[in-house]
């Protein structure tokens, strides 16, 4: 065996040696342990975990915590399943040639310590690019309607936070602008009694102050990143209107009036179908009325709890898909260097065999690389 042979398999091995000692979750396959970076697809689990079971719970939480949670929730949903697919298309992106060669990588590193399939890498980058495509075009239709409603608002009549429509179709709800406006007709008014229209001001008003319209952007926008994230939009309109239905009944004090109020606004719209989400006869009537006339929900802390540690979990994980790419590619890097070395001391034997680039006999994970 001549000497530039001797020195590629000593270099070989040292690689190898090296990528398995770099972390021991990233390894080529054995009998003990899978070479799977689980972490990236927790993000994934998770978000349906909270696409199923969000929305049944949200409506047994009281209303304000309850909107704060679900928007939290799919917050936190769709960054961890827009990262978790960026992790894996860069994971499938780093394994073609032509980006190794720029990147200055071991392709055969990369493919040995993160082992995506190309296939699962493309299919992730395909979701990510429509992900982000359907972000930016939920994005520019929340923006054309904002616009549309603060121009509404300086159309109304006159400069107070009401504006009453001279017009016999009933109609009440919330027009969010710089300030919002409530929008309530004449036909909705002779519906109700004086009582009643104060419960119908006071949640409009509600819906204003509180700045719902912020949390339907939210909720439409994630929902545009994961569909899987819809049914939580879904719910989130229904908490809103409970959240202003308490808010009216505090205001108020009396939950009975308030629920005549939301069922007589409900029946008298029943036939415009055309009207706003952000109004009194919005959401779910039958259920927002049984509530009206329970007790007020309690506070549970259990379903925060447990909603909150998967989120951190979420986080955590993705936090730590990074850090394995990022290790990742520190290796094939290199292992890249260390097969650059073996070719330039076979091709000149004076220089010094560990002189060129790469502190390969340090301990611990090698180092990273400037080139």
């Amino acid at each position: 065996m001549d000497r530039s042979t001797a020195d590629r398999n000593t270099v070989d091995h040292s690689a190898v040696h090296l990528s398995r000692a770099d972390r021991g979750t990233r390894v080529a396959p054995t009998k003990d342990r899978e070479p799977v970076l689980i972490s990236v697809y927790v993000p994934l689990l998770i978000t349906m975990v909270i696409a199923v079971f969000a929305p049944r719970a949200a409506p047994l939480l009281a209303p304000r915590p309850a909107a704060w949670s679900l928007v939290s929730a799919a917050l936190v949903a769709s960054l961890g399943w827009l990262g978790s697919l960026a992790l894996l298309a860069f994971a499938g992106l780093v394994q073609l040639p032509e980006v190794a060669e720029e990147g200055r990588w071991s392709v055969a590193a990369v493919r040995a310590s993160d082992p995506v399939y190309l296939t699962v890498a493309a299919v992730a980058a395909l979701t990510f690019l429509a992900s982000v495509t359907g972000l930016a075009v939920a994005a520019t239709r929340q923006l054309r309607h904002l616009r549309w409603a603060r121009r509404e608002c300086r159309l109304l009549p006159g400069d107070t936070e009401l504006a009453v429509l001279d017009m016999e179709l009933p109609e009440a709800f919330a027009l969010p602008g710089a300030p919002g406006r409530i929008v309530v007709s004449r036909g909705m008014l002779r519906c109700l009694g004086d009582r009643e229209r104060e419960a119908l001001l006071a949640h409009e008003r509600a819906h204003l102050r509180h700045r719902h319209h912020l949390f339907q952007t939210l909720w439409r926008l994630t929902a545009a990143v994961n569909p899987l994230l819809r049914p939580l939009s879904r719910a989130g309109g229904f908490v809103l209107e409970r959240w202003a239905d308490e808010v009216a009944a505090v205001r108020v004090g009396d939950r009975t009036v308030v629920a005549q109020a939301v069922g007589r606004a409900a029946l008298a719209t029943s036939a415009n179908r055309s009207r706003p989400v952000l109004a009194a006869t919005g959401g779910a009537v039958p259920q927002r009325v049984r509530a009206l006339l329970a007790p007020p929900p309690p506070r549970r802390a259990l379903p925060f709890v447990a909603g909150a540690a998967l989120l951190v979990m979420c986080c955590a994980s993705l936090a730590d898909a990074a850090t394995d790419s990022e290790q990742m590619i520190e290796t094939a890097q290199h292992a890249a260097c260390l097969t650059a070395q073996a070719a330039a001391t076979s091709a000149q034997p004076l220089i010094p065999p560990h002189g060129l680039c790469c502190a390969h006999e340090r301990p611990g994970p090698p180092p990273r690389h400037r080139h």
